[in-house]
């Protein structure tokens, strides 16, 4: 059976897998969803909150809890405070559309409610992992130029002095902004394709990129999520769902999630920092019906003996995302908890978080597949040596292309110009196929970043702080599989002649200058790096020796 593309209507698409035969591009399979017009003025905030299901509002329905402290912001009193912080935010700061605010802070109640207000100013935001070390935060200030940073007193010392200064979140100068009598907020009129958020991400290859989102990329996402919910199917059938984040506000996962969560008017409990059994006594206590995940939290709670002591019969439904989840680990994890579905999605910071996904019960039994294409998405697989566009059962690059790809790098054309092409088609690096159904399956990554719990860890980054140790003559870093973490950074070091250094030393030298998550794990000796005539570095080589010798005797 074969349909029309509305863009083409003389081009058939078969219906099974979404792929159109003229075009060599797979459609997605989900219905159309409806959006604004782009032309149309509209923040993300005024979207977003205008999706809210009245009843959350009136009936005093929790948006926002706290797992450590039990603190609860309720709708009506998360609105106000965004009103609240809007006003003050107009009143007692220079801030205008257009600029750039620094976030450095863990999950607490205030962070959505400070997202939602500079949003709605048109000042674009850019959260960052707190943990960053000081020449990480030098970076990134930078490649995104912030006028003003907003973080807690911890992390407020790594940041560079900038022009409107530094507001702390555990002020009472902040907390009374979220408090202010005198409402008086005046209209910005934002564009949506004016830049809603910088997420950070290393895109296929070297140090940290901006990825620069709109508002139009993250409404095309909660539009679709919001469409579908309501029209196709529900994965969570409580009258309130209830997630549990464990995930990082600054990253785009946890970013769009919580935009959604809102959105929905579910409930969401925050996470400030992650211990598994913290996270079970939530899940108890708070009746958690929803959480998003990455693969190793579904190893943790598919191997734990602790799970035995908490009543989590509560939980419903899991988001996998972040890294690819294994047939034998959704399995394992179904046997042990029999009535929750897993449903796994894929996207990247590039792509807004969002571009493929599990949709309903049937869905969820493809276990090995991270779904079917987003609505309102396309894409193409290509053969990395020819360049051809391959059809359905065929390997090849992911390129997509929709409204929720990323405008571009800030302040990099030239990595932009190499992720994404003339007609906006966004290169993915990840090596993939689509079925004859439509469900796509991530096979490897043609980048070269470690994924380490669901975080990016690019070996270029690690590689130039191991090549400024005086002791070592050359270094590599390669993924090395892990149980746990799903891979983690190994390190291959050629000693200078004449140096003793130790595993223990090389890994004590980069943990000093990095965020915990990109610690090197694992080191060998070696006497030197296998390379490519043109000197690029033969990872897989690396990744093999390591496999096959247990890395020590190299």
């Amino acid at each position: 059976m074969t349909t029309q593309t509305s863009s083409n209507p003389n081009a058939t698409v078969d219906a099974n897998s979404g792929f159109c035969y003229d075009s060599r591009t797979f459609h997605s399979l989900r219905p159309n969803v409806p959006l604004p017009p782009p032309s149309q003025p509209l923040s993300l905030t005024d979207y977003a909150l205008s999706l809210i299901p009245p009843a959350a509002v009136s009936t005093g329905t929790s948006a926002l809890i706290d797992a450590a402290t039990d603190s609860r912001v309720s709708y009506s009193v998360f609105l106000g405070q965004v009103k609240s912080l809007t006003s003050s935010l107009q009143s007692l700061t220079p801030l205008s559309k257009g600029h750039v605010a620094l976030i450095l802070t863990p999950s607490t109640l205030h962070v959505p409610v400070l997202y939602f207000s500079l949003i709605s100013l048109g000042v674009t935001i850019a959260p960052v992992n707190p943990l960053s070390s000081q020449s990480e935060l030098t970076h990134l200030v930078q490649l995104t130029k912030p006028t003003i940073a907003f973080a807690t007193s911890t992390a407020a010392r790594n940041i560079p002095s900038l022009k409107f200064g530094t507001i702390l979140f555990d002020s009472p100068l902040f907390l009374s902004m979220l408090h202010s009598n005198n409402i008086n907020t005046h209209t910005v009129q934002v564009t949506q394709s004016d830049t809603a958020a910088i997420l950070f991400s290393s895109g296929t290859t070297g140090r940290v990129k901006g990825v620069e989102l709109t508002h139009r990329n993250f409404i095309a996402l909660i539009g679709g999520f919001h469409y579908l919910r309501n029209t196709v199917a529900s994965n969570v059938e409580e009258p309130n769902p209830v997630s549990l984040f464990t995930l990082p506000l600054f990253h785009v996962f946890g970013f769009f999630m919580m935009v959604r969560a809102i959105a929905m008017g579910e409930t969401l409990v925050l996470m400030q920092r992650f211990d598994f059994q913290h996270m079970l006594k939530a899940v108890q206590r708070y009746k958690i019906t929803y959480m998003p995940v990455s693969p190793p939290l579904i190893l943790a709670l598919a191997k734990s003996e602790l799970v035995k002591n908490y009543d989590l019969s509560s939980l419903r439904f899991l988001g996998s995302g972040g890294a690819p989840l294994g047939k034998d680990l959704a399995h394992h994890f179904k046997a042990k908890f029999p009535n929750v579905d897993i449903a796994q999605g894929y996207g990247l910071t590039e792509s807004g978080g969002g571009a493929a996904r599990i949709l309903g019960p049937e869905e969820n039994l493809r276990h090995g597949s991270v779904g079917r294409l987003a609505e309102n998405m396309e894409a193409k697989i290509m053969d990395p040596v020819t360049g051809e566009a391959l059809g359905p059962g065929q390997k090849g690059e992911l390129w997509l292309r929709g409204p929720t790809i990323m405008k571009g790098y800030m302040g990099d054309e030239k990595a932009t110009a190499e992720t994404l092409d003339s007609e906006g088609w966004l290169k993915t690096g990840d090596l993939c196929y689509f079925d004859s159904e439509g469900f796509l399956y991530i096979v490897d990554r043609l980048k070269e970043l470690i994924k380490y719990k669901a975080y990016q860890v690019p070996p270029a980054e690690l590689e130039h702080i191991l090549h400024a140790n005086p002791e070592i003559a050359d270094a590599a870093v390669v993924p090395y599989p892990d149980e746990n973490a799903g891979q983690i950074p190994m390190a291959y070091i050629v000693r200078k002649p004449g140096s003793n250094i130790t595993e223990d030393q090389v890994m004590e030298f980069v943990a000093k200058q990095v965020s915990p998550y990109k610690k090197i794990r694992r080191v060998s000796f070696i006497k030197s790096i296998p390379k490519s005539p043109a000197g690029k570095i033969l990872r897989r080589e690396l990744v093999d020796y390591a496999l096959s010798s247990g890395s020590s005797k190299l």
